[in-house]
């Protein structure tokens, strides 16, 4: 007999898996909706009685009362790294296994980190937007050469890692920091680890990629602006609740620093799910003025902001669903190579 999973969270980067994909295992039913405390209720009793198994990605909020609606659950499968969008406590009362995917899309990410870069240094949207114009004034596109500046990585694991590798083929000075230290970094790449502060008042651009823990909640603030060049550039393609967006938003205005790149923000089911923007805002007074600051911080032509697409890749979409599968069966056959908890 089959086994009956919801897979929530589905997206079109995800059909093209599906296609090929073949299994008597499984009996999945799809949802493009994310699984929260009110989509829950419009499920089924026959799927919250049978259900063995749901796959989630980070836009799903698996609370306890989630996971109590579901009779016979025994896996929830996170098509992420992280796993904070699930109560872990409430899993482990019920005896019910986590299941993640560690450093998917690290060369989709630190490849997409590397263009963003490129782009603000090189001021190519502002320059593209330029054609777009009816009335043409005459403005400077100039930018800098990258292999003359030095980058700061914050964070070298797979994705870090990576980024400083690709920075390094370019040419660039490249300052690290992480409490875990990469001696091939070091030895191969002549990557100097040093501390936060040094690392933020000689880079000239710093790149945030570092996992969100609860304990390192707005980690870069006004403070960490503050020891920024004014010259400077920001990028953020790990977590939005690393950066307390209102700091950056001051620190751009007041032209602390040069220009700031984001693939992540704090709230963003509200700022890039349009379907769930208004029922989002009615609940979160905070995630409404947050959303107010990212499209006017959108608007400035030395900010990217994109909607979370740094790891979507369809290589690194196909990777992450195979590892989730992998990680479902392993776990069926009392496993624990893939579990968190």
């Amino acid at each position: 007999m089959a086994i009956k999973m919801l897979l929530f969270d589905f997206r079109e980067s995800e059909k093209e898996f599906f296609k090929t994909y073949d299994s008597e295992i499984f009996d999945i039913t799809f949802f493009k909706e994310s699984l929260n405390d009110e989509t829950v209720k419009n499920l089924t009793s026959e799927q919250l009685e049978q259900t063995y198994a749901i796959s989630v990605f980070i836009n799903s909020e698996v609370t306890q009362n989630v996971i109590n609606s579901f009779k016979n659950l025994r896996i929830i499968s996170t098509r992420s790294t992280g796993i904070d969008h699930i109560n872990h406590k409430a899993a482990v009362e019920k005896n019910i296994d986590i299941i993640n995917v560690e450093n998917y899309g690290a060369k989709s990410v630190a490849q997409y980190t590397m263009g963003l870069m490129i782009a603000l240094v090189r001021n190519i949207l502002p320059a593209s937007n330029y054609l777009l114009k009816k009335d043409r004034q005459c403005s400077s596109y100039i930018g800098r050469d990258i292999s003359k500046l030095t980058l700061g990585v914050v964070g070298t694991g797979a994705i870090g890692a990576g980024l400083c590798k690709l920075a390094v083929a370019f040419g660039m000075n490249v300052l690290a920091y992480d409490i875990n230290k990469k001696r091939e970094l070091e030895n191969l790449l002549d990557v100097k680890y040093t501390n936060i502060e040094e690392l933020l008042s000689h880079s000239d651009i710093v790149s945030l990629h570092l996992p969100y823990t609860g304990d390192n909640y707005h980690m870069f603030s006004q403070k960490q602006f503050a020891l920024m060049k004014n010259c400077s550039y920001f990028i953020n393609t790990s977590r939005g609740e690393l950066v307390d967006i209102f700091a950056l938003d001051e620190a751009i205005r007041n032209k602390k620093i040069k220009g700031a790149a984001l693939d992540v923000v704090t709230c963003e089911e509200a700022a890039f799910k349009c379907n769930q923007f208004s029922k989002k805002l009615k609940t979160d007074l905070k995630c409404m003025k947050e959303v107010e600051i990212i499209n006017k911080l959108a608007q400035f032509p030395n900010v990217i902001i994109t909607p979370h697409i740094a790891y979507e890749t369809q290589d690194a979409v196909n990777y992450l669903l195979e590892m989730s599968f992998r990680g479902i069966l392993d776990s069926i056959k009392g496993g624990s190579t893939y579990k968190m908890f």
